[in-house]
């Protein structure tokens, strides 16, 4: 077997991590079970919904020195390459229900707004937001479903390839100057100079319901993983963004499990460190520049701060890696260790599994994460190949033949 890529990262512990702290009702009114019912009945009825596999990496674990491995692989969900299906597009058909049910005097579901009466209002409300590719894609996926218009906002340097694949569902893309937190002032801007309504996965004061929604549609899918597996995972490695992402996954277990919960690390990269900077400073801190980084996903320097209010404590640890580390995994999984399943994995997908190379391969992280032969691992493969041009590059091999192979290894299992 061959060894696995030499990685390296910044990991620290959380100085304001505090396991005993119960769930409480705050945390509760934005990640809640009742909200994550809501979420499961409206988005396990839509057309295409199916649950993600969920793969076991044994050679890997084996090189880790750990006892289990597993990846939740989001690269299929409702054919957008992303788990941002269950959180952009659900947001979307929520705020479509609330908005004509409060015109028209009755409460809405997504199966009403398919009726020709709903349909043809939904066709006179624009809906809008920022995007690094994944979400912009998700939203106007959701738009195009329930029949209302879209204008999606792209920064100087999201590539063109996620450009169309945003614009095929119908919406308007509009490239801003700046970076991604520019491009959310803008979108926010111009929505209320035309009245339109913003769809993001960032939440900042006075804008708080609709990233409520985005995180509910999300953990759908940790519910799936911890559905899926036998045991519960010890750690949870999962990247982050605005950290959306990472609160739904922190506080799905912290909910259930309270101080039992998995040691919860958050990933990101070096020039986009923003929740890793806010635990150093002990308050939310922006990270400002191009935040020029290949992991486009996770290219954002402002903290959501209702994701904040989960992760300033739920958070065990932080690791933090760079563009090098991510493609080194992008490789990895698309050539396994063993007889591994053949993985498919974006840029961003890959940042989680990265930050556990690296920190089993570091003594020292490895004691501060307390990372053992007993640690059973859960990743979050958040996207597939969602720049097909860039996976090519950077892999050196086209998705198409990986996930070629991936089949036929598939089809090989008896």
């Amino acid at each position: 077997m061959p060894p696995l890529p030499a990685l390296t990262a910044e990991c620290l512990r959380n100085p304001a991590a505090n396991r005993q702290a119960p769930y409480g009702e705050r945390r509760s009114a934005i990640l809640g079970a009742p909200a994550l019912v809501q979420a499961e009945r409206e988005l396990t009825g839509w057309q295409g919904y199916a649950v993600t596999p969920l793969h076991r990496l044994p050679a890997l674990a084996q090189a880790l020195g750990v006892a289990a491995v597993h990846y939740k692989d989001e690269g299929s969900r409702f054919g957008l390459g992303s788990f941002k299906a269950l959180g952009g597009a659900y947001a979307v058909a929520r705020l479509l229900c609330r908005e004509l049910g409060a015109r028209l005097g009755r409460p809405l579901s997504t199966q009403d707004l398919r009726t020709p009466e709903l349909r043809a209002l939904c066709a006179g409300i624009t809906v809008t937001c920022a995007t690094d590719g994944n979400h912009g894609r998700s939203v106007a996926w959701g738009a195009q479903l329930f029949g209302c218009r879209c204008v999606i906002y792209i920064h100087a340097t999201v590539s063109e390839g996620r450009k169309a694949a945003i614009a095929c569902y119908g919406a308007e893309v509009v490239r801003t100057p700046g970076n991604y937190d520019d491009a959310v002032r803008q979108a926010d801007a111009d929505a209320k100079l035309h009245g339109r309504f913003v769809i993001s996965d960032t939440s900042y004061p006075g804008y708080m319901d609709v990233p409520r929604d985005v995180m509910q549609g999300y953990q759908l899918m940790v519910q799936e993983a911890a559905q899926q597996l036998a045991q519960r995972p010890t750690h949870l490695f999962v990247q982050a963004g605005v950290g959306g992402l990472a609160a739904a996954v922190c506080g799905y277990f912290w909910e259930r499990d309270g101080s039992e919960r998995p040691v919860f690390v958050v990933v990101e990269p070096d020039r986009a460190d923003c929740l890793a900077q806010s635990a150093k400073a002990g308050r939310l801190t922006a990270v400002t520049g191009d935040l020029d980084t290949l992991m486009a996903g996770l290219a954002c320097g402002e903290v959501s701060h209702l994701a904040w209010e989960i992760l300033e404590h739920g958070t065990d640890g932080f690791c933090v890696i760079n563009d090098q580390a991510a493609i080194e995994v992008m490789r990895l999984l698309a050539r396994p260790l063993g007889n591994d399943p053949v993985i498919v994995a974006g840029e961003s997908a890959v940042a989680g599994v990265a930050a556990a190379v690296a920190a089993c391969q570091s003594d020292a992280a490895r004691q501060a994460l307390g990372l053992t032969a007993r640690s059973r691992l859960l990743f979050f493969g958040s996207e597939a190949a969602t720049d097909p041009q860039r996976y090519a590059q950077l892999v050196g091999e086209r998705a198409e033949a990986v996930a070629a192979r991936a089949a036929a290894q598939a089809q090989a299992v008896p």
